[in-house]
């Protein structure tokens, strides 16, 4: 079952034909419908954005295979790391008014060494720390592994010089929040909250589970089909706690594409490629394999997201993934269009790339980087 937001309703815009170079909405719904009957997909919720502005939204299949209830637009769904993005358009907004510079060391702003610091213990005798700023935070370039539980021993290391090369990591992100409230004084939920998503009309969306989010809520199935449980997040994780909606996702988006609430020149440098990416995978993030079909579309971090270049141009994209939950933006930046996907089974990103090409037509996304 699907749910058709009216954008007349909510944006003063019809959704009713196709922007230029889009599939029309009936053709997108069908082939949804078509993948995720052949993948055995539970519920996916896709947004559209054109020119900067909500072009279409959609939902279908079921948020509780249990009690078979349809996902709808206004569905509460685990955005994963989509939340990482949310939080560097902060950071930056933090940068443009001067409160922290994206090249300063965060020794800088600590009022004691890092490795004094309970979380940080493991870090002590390896001096590297200080060359970690916030850019290279943004930028997946720490040396920390993904998190530190993936560690033989559970302890947070460093396993390069910061900045030299790309390695995902959420410990990075969770560096960086522990910065802002220890050093600035912050509370980074507030500020995302404040910043993001009341400025852009999230309704539907926080850093910390509310509890007027279970009334609508998508449950989470696993690659075999098995429920897995939703951490309800009652604290504020900067790597990935934001729960959210399709409807708010397109304006979340929408607004980030006309970089509302930044300068211009932050709006370009969070898009622009900033550090080349050889990894042949994004995962595991220590590997060291590598493939050159990255230098071929100059694959490249940027701030929060990453970048590449095909025939239309620049385009980023961010995915957001769990054992329950696959989700993908991907945005051109020449056309000001973005899709982005949701999904409460993990199985949908399996019909990415073929929903992806319907709507944005062909590009050189590497889906053989983003999924292994």
């Amino acid at each position: 079952m699907k749910r058709w937001i009216s954008i007349a309703l909510l944006f003063a815009a019809s959704c009713a034909s196709a922007p230029p170079g889009m599939a029309p909405p009936d053709a997108i719904d069908a082939e949804v419908r078509r993948l995720m009957a052949s993948e055995d997909v539970v519920g996916l919720a896709l947004a559209v954005i054109d020119d900067g502005k909500v072009a279409h939204v959609a939902a279908y299949g079921v948020r509780d295979l249990a009690r078979s209830r349809p996902l709808d637009s206004d569905t509460v769904m685990y955005a994963a790391s989509l939340a990482k993005t949310a939080f560097a358009y902060t950071v930056l907004q933090l940068a443009d008014e001067g409160r922290i510079d994206l090249d300063a060391s965060i020794a800088t702003y600590l009022p004691k060494p890092l490795p004094d610091y309970p979380d940080y213990q493991a870090l002590v005798g390896d001096e590297r720390w200080r060359m970690i700023t916030p850019r290279i935070v943004l930028t997946h370039s720490t040396g920390f592994d993904n998190f530190r539980r993936f560690e033989e021993d559970g302890k947070l290391r460093l396993h390069w010089r910061p900045g030299s090369r790309y390695g995902y990591s959420g410990e990075g992100f969770r560096l960086l929040q522990f910065v802002l409230e220890e050093c600035l004084g912050l509370d980074v939920g507030t500020e995302m909250q404040v910043r993001v998503f009341d400025r852009l009309g999230l309704k539907r969306t926080s850093m910390l589970w509310r509890d007027d989010f279970a009334g609508n809520f998508a449950e989470t199935y696993a690659e075999d089909g098995t429920l897995e449980a939703h951490d309800r997040r009652r604290r504020v994780d900067a790597a990935g706690s934001m729960d959210t909606t399709i409807a708010d996702q397109a304006r979340l988006w929408a607004g980030v594409m006309r970089g509302e609430g930044l300068t211009p020149e932050s709006r370009a440098a969070m898009v622009r490629g900033q550090l080349p990416i050889s990894t042949a995978h994004q995962f595991p993030s220590l590997q060291e394999s590598t493939d050159p079909r990255g230098a071929a579309i100059a694959l490249a971090a940027g701030l929060g997201v990453v970048t590449f270049k095909d025939a239309s141009g620049p385009i980023w994209f961010k995915g957001g993934h769990d054992d329950g939950t696959g989700n993908v933006l991907v945005c051109q930046e020449a056309r000001r269009r973005c899709v982005v996907f949701l999904s409460n089974s993990v199985r949908a990103e399996r019909i990415y790339p073929a929903l992806t090409r319907i709507i944005l037509g062909e590009t050189a996304m590497p889906w053989w980087w983003e999924y292994r």
